[in-house]
């Protein structure tokens, strides 16, 4: 994509692809599942060309960041703390934080583990519902959407092949 640059920032013990344009206050985006910067790549331009930092990085095991192997490095708190140092080495000031699907629920996260790093913060396509404390997300999932909801789905295919 024209003027937009890309580069590995090493965040948290791993290397994170970031796609970026622009110069000013930043505007951290975050891509949902199963996508990546690239979801972001109108708005970019179109921040970008009204004096915005854009910041649209792959998240943990998406496009050209790490793939830790184990299944216990992808937590949130895991990723948010990948966020945070990304955060960090662009200077540390607090964000404008974009989001959508699996990137909006890290969202959540950061504003709440971490509010200083967030100057405000827009939610796309994805209601917050807190958690239930009585029941695993995966099983509120199915029990609101059905097994055929996308999360559901992708669960049953990562059990398969365990």
């Amino acid at each position: 994509m024209e003027g937009i640059k890309h580069r590995t920032v090493r965040v948290n013990g791993i290397n994170m692809h970031v796609a970026e344009k622009g110069n000013g206050p930043i505007i951290l985006f975050l891509h949902g599942f199963p996508e990546l910067w690239y979801s972001w790549r109108h708005q970019i331009h179109a921040l970008a060309a009204l004096g915005y930092h854009c910041v649209a990085p792959d998240l943990r095991g998406y496009g050209d960041t790490d793939a830790p192997p184990s299944a216990t490095s992808y937590t949130c708190l895991h990723v948010v703390g990948d966020v945070v140092a990304l955060i960090d080495s662009l200077g540390g000031e607090a964000v404008y934080l974009v989001a959508h699907d699996w990137g909006a629920i890290i969202g959540w996260y950061l504003c709440l583990f971490r509010p200083d790093k967030v100057k405000a913060y827009a939610c796309m396509s994805v209601p917050y519902r807190p958690r239930n404390p009585k029941m695993k997300p995966v099983e509120t999932m199915r029990a609101l959407f059905g097994e055929e909801y996308y999360m559901c789905r992708f669960q049953v295919c990562y059990l398969l092949r365990s």
